[in-house]
């Protein structure tokens, strides 16, 4: 891991308010690299298309570039990685993505997100059906080599993370393949790295990172859990993975959106089939009828992704 100090540049472009990553993108395709950006004047980036003046000040605000001080110091001590598109650890299957993001901040074993990954994703509210799947997938597909990608939301985000540790943890025993690696759970979350979201999940972050997993976000710490930022969370488990599950989903939920990411970037979306008398299984049943594959077993996914 380089020192933050090199990456400075990378910080600062991660902190300034309004900046999406397309825009960052334009601005990195005309200037090359973030350094030649903090050293524009206000006049420059005017001339420059989609850059207005409010977005300008906040460019060259010196309080910004303060800010950075501080994002390094908390990252220091959080062991908080920071790692940019131009990086040879930033994952090749992310960077393919249409609108990946610049930067991403990491917690744990950046290796874990270049690796054979699979979401799981589904409703928050879940059944004791989805729940008990949730875990079973997680944790038969860790057993066989995938990474689990997912949120660190409630229901089925967490039981799919809890399925994969319980994998990790049974590494040693011996009904454990030795000569396979048991997968690792990764957890993208929609706030920075130093902000528990949901809290009743601290122990379960903790646990992540002591079975070798990683937290990966887009977005600085300090930044708050807002609604606005899970959507654009959701591209980012679907563009790290070789593939997506679904596990119960509402008619409207923001698991279809993932799956619309998933279409988008050409993944291959799984879905488990539900109970026709359950609302929890109205958008899974839904995506089944547009030609999603169905799965009932951790076969059926491993036949495809490997």
């Amino acid at each position: 891991m380089k020192d933050l100090e090199e990456k400075r540049f990378w910080i600062w472009l991660s902190i300034i308010k309004g900046l999406g990553s397309r825009k960052k993108q334009k601005l990195l395709e005309i200037y090359k690299n973030p350094e030649n950006i903090y050293n524009l004047s206000k006049k420059d980036l005017l001339n420059v298309e989609g850059i207005g003046e409010k977005l300008a000040e906040n460019i060259t605000s010196a309080n910004i570039k303060i800010q950075v001080n501080e994002q390094i110091r908390k990252m220091r001590e959080l062991n908080v990685d920071i790692i940019s598109l131009y990086d040879e650890s930033y994952p090749q299957q992310l960077k393919n993505i249409y609108d990946p993001p610049i930067s991403v901040f990491v917690k744990g074993n950046v290796e874990n997100l270049k690796e054979k990954l699979v979401a799981i994703i589904g409703c928050r509210q879940a059944t004791e059906y989805g729940l008990k799947a949730a875990k079973y997938f997680g944790y038969q597909l860790a057993r066989n080599g995938i990474n689990i990608v997912s949120g660190l939301a409630r229901g089925v985000d967490s039981y799919s993370h809890v399925g994969n540790i319980c994998a990790k943890k049974e590494e040693s025993y011996k009904h454990v393949d030795k000569s396979s690696t048991v997968g690792k759970p990764i957890a993208v979350i929609g706030c920075g790295l130093d902000i528990i979201y949901p809290k009743e999940n601290k122990e379960l972050e903790k646990e992540i990172l002591n079975v070798g997993g990683t937290i990966i976000t887009e977005y600085p710490l300090g930044t708050e859990p807002n609604k606005f930022n899970f959507p654009a969370r959701n591209r980012i488990i679907s563009g790290l993975s070789n593939g997506v599950l679904v596990i119960e989903a509402k008619k409207k939920s923001g698991t279809l959106i993932t799956v619309d990411f998933a279409l988008e970037q050409g993944r291959d979306v799984f879905v488990m089939p539900g109970n026709i008398n359950s609302i929890n299984s109205v958008g899974t049943n839904d995506l089944i009828k547009q030609g999603a594959k169905v799965v009932t077993c951790y076969e059926d996914i491993l036949e495809e992704i490997r």
